[in-house]
């Protein structure tokens, strides 16, 4: 194959250029590939902001631009990821319209940051009119911030039945007028089926919007493709953007969404054992991050129908966007038990945010936060108590452990309050207010802090705590580390011309 030429950005920078990467599937890869084109972009000293019209995931973070009144604002990981490929700070421009799904049928709607209502998969397609107003005010203030937008789509182009009102895909690149480049998953088969079909079955105006093709996670010899590309765009007429090969260290990102933990690998075969039990509504899990770059650490994700490890000196309990249904899930699969058999052992716990709740001895949701109202037993490893709420901590903390008094920074985002005779010996505080409990024994902590382990001086301090050899890994400059190998591989890769086209 050719080599392409470098990217060069001289001659439109005083232009608002917009290009919009969307997928033939979900996990595709489009998150990373925005992130790495961001990066590239941004180190050619372009003026470059992420832009997701609409996000489906429980993995959010706070957003570094704080409302207008002060709070903070949620906004999907994974654009904070970008956020930070393009040295910019995040907004919730970047993801005007967040889901976060609390039921296999509802989710909570975030809208520009704020809690914005509940909705069934129904009820929310005939909202998404009223939304798209929303959508449109953030790009354009992104536009007139920025020389250039890079839009990540949702799921499938392709999705036809739910075009009617889309704001996520085609409906917004339309709308907004905005070039699609497609991307394909090699990796999972099928990829000229994907491409051509896509073109087969959009509607004209909507495929007109499409500007060319880009396979992604490519294995192997790229020349053997070479035929491949030509029967694509003989069906289809759109141009080859290339073929990205499969970007091994982009595993170290962390993920947009559950879907990666479908497939996640567990960690190293050595060190401590580290498990993280997976639940149906699991959230912010990329929490767990730094630990799977720890070399002391075999970070063990634990599924449904999957036994634990037996000597495990660590459980992490990760947040929830659903406590009581994954607590009681947790329940009957027999988690409880497993986990006290742990803690009986001489086993370490940790809860973190809706983790943080489970442990405890009681939660209840009198006012229906996360469904139907209710109660239940918790897990009886903290004595303390939760009741969740409608008024929602959404905030960035710079916060310490309250047993060092070492500095540590993190986020919070929820909708409970706890309290009882553990939270005397509390985990963390915020400007001298604690958070969080300890057990009498020390095994067992909690508290509502997202953002722990990223931290490397506690995470440091806090597996030799536990007797686990810590290393001197810096989880922010190795996540800066990919960043910039992605976007090496992609100036390597990528037609320029791409960026021709907005």
């Amino acid at each position: 194959m050719v080599k392409v030429p470098r990217f060069c950005f001289v001659g439109w920078m005083s232009k608002a250029y917009t290009i919009m990467l969307q997928g033939t599937g979900s996990d595709v890869g489009k998150t990373v590939l925005v992130a790495g084109l961001c990066r590239l972009a941004a180190r050619r000293g372009v003026s470059v902001a992420p832009f997701k019209p609409q996000n489906m995931s429980n993995n959010a973070a706070v957003a570094d631009v704080p409302l207008a009144d002060g709070q903070g604002g949620e906004i999907g990981r994974a654009q904070a990821l970008q956020a930070l490929a393009c040295g910019v700070s995040s907004s919730v421009d970047m993801n005007p319209v967040l889901l976060k799904p609390q039921s296999d049928t509802g989710s909570q709607i975030i809208l520009h940051g704020r809690v914005w209502g509940v909705a069934k998969g129904r009820d929310y397609q005939a909202f998404k009119p009223q939304l798209l107003e929303a959508v449109m005010e953030s790009f354009a203030r992104l536009r007139e911030a920025h020389d250039l937008v890079i839009v990540e789509g949702a799921g499938s182009a392709a999705e036809i039945n739910l075009r009617a009102g889309d704001i996520a895909n085609m409906g917004f690149a339309t709308e907004a007028d905005v070039p699609v480049v497609l991307v394909g998953d090699i990796d999972r088969g099928g990829v000229i089926a994907q491409l051509v079909g896509t073109h087969a079955i959009l509607p004209q105006e909507d495929r007109a919007q499409v500007a060319g093709y880009l396979i992604n996670k490519f294995r192997g010899d790229v020349s053997l493709f070479d035929e491949g590309l030509e029967q694509i765009t003989a069906y289809t007429g759109w141009r080859s953007f290339g073929v990205v090969p499969w970007l091994e260290k982009a595993r170290a990102l962390p993920p947009e969404d559950s879907v990666a933990l479908e497939k996640a690998e567990q960690g190293g075969t050595d060190g401590a054992i580290v498990v993280v039990p997976v639940l149906g509504r699991i959230a912010n899990f990329d929490d767990l991050d730094p630990l799977r770059m720890e070399p002391g650490i075999r970070l063990v994700f634990v599924r449904p129908g999957e036994a634990w490890p037996e000597r495990a000196r660590l459980v992490v309990l990760p947040g929830s966007k659903a406590t009581l249904a994954d607590l009681a899930q947790f329940r009957a699969l027999g988690w409880d038990k497993e986990l006290h058999h742990h803690v009986q052992r001489g086993g370490d716990v940790l809860g973190i945010c809706g983790g943080y709740q489970m442990l405890g001895r009681s939660v209840s949701d009198p006012d229906g936060v996360e469904g139907k109202s209710g109660e239940a037993e918790g897990l009886g490893l903290l004595d303390v108590e939760t009741v969740l709420v409608t008024a929602k901590t959404v905030v960035n903390r710079k916060a310490r452990d309250a047993t060092t008094g070492a500095p540590l920074s993190g986020y919070e985002i929820h909708m409970g309050r706890t309290v009882g005779p553990d939270t005397s010996r509390p985990m963390v505080t915020f400007d001298g207010v604690p958070d969080g409990a300890i057990s009498a024994n020390g095994q067992v902590r909690g508290c509502y802090l997202h953002g722990l382990f990223t931290d490397d001086a506690w995470r440091a301090a806090e597996l030799r705590r536990m007797g686990i050899a810590s290393s001197d890994l810096s989880y922010r400059a190795a996540v800066e580390a990919v960043l910039d190998d992605v976007a090496d591989t992609l100036e390597e890769v990528i037609d320029p011309a791409i960026f021709d086209l907005g």
